[in-house]
């Protein structure tokens, strides 16, 4: 038998996420495949990054949690490059790899993070949804 936990248990967990990134959270958007964990060092070309908003997720309810405000940015990197993975950092100044506490995938129509298109230096990116779900259900 699996382990379960209740749901109050399971929002409390997905809470604590945001409380352990604080306020001062940024996302960037590489290409090619996310690195092993978020320890491991950044790979890929830097396509986007963009500091988060203060208050970034909504509060959990029923195993998940999802946006908060608008995340966009300026793309940097890249002429039609295509999206593979992203990193979410605890602090917007020290983006350096060794404060990421989220990594997962992105792609055209697919991923942790989905895109309708390539990303193109000088392009307005907005992620429109991001839910992170509890496991143990």
């Amino acid at each position: 038998m699996a382990i379960q936990l209740k749901i109050e248990c399971g929002n409390a967990r997905l809470d604590a996420i945001e409380t352990y990134g604080s306020t001062s959270c940024a996302m960037r958007i590489y290409t090619g495949a996310q690195p092993a964990d978020c320890i491991t060092a950044n790979s890929g070309t830097l396509l986007v990054d963009f500091n988060l908003p203060a208050d970034w997720m909504n509060a959990a309810a029923t195993r998940s949690k999802t946006k908060l405000g608008t995340w966009s940015g300026t793309a940097s990197g890249g002429a039609g490059a295509t999206p593979g993975h992203f990193r979410v950092y605890n602090s917007q100044a020290t983006k350096d790899g060794t404060t990421c506490f989220i990594q997962g995938s992105c792609a055209i129509g697919s991923g942790d993070i989905n895109f309708d298109g390539t990303i193109t230096s000088g392009q307005t990116v907005t992620i429109s949804t991001f839910t992170l779900t509890d496991a143990n259900a």
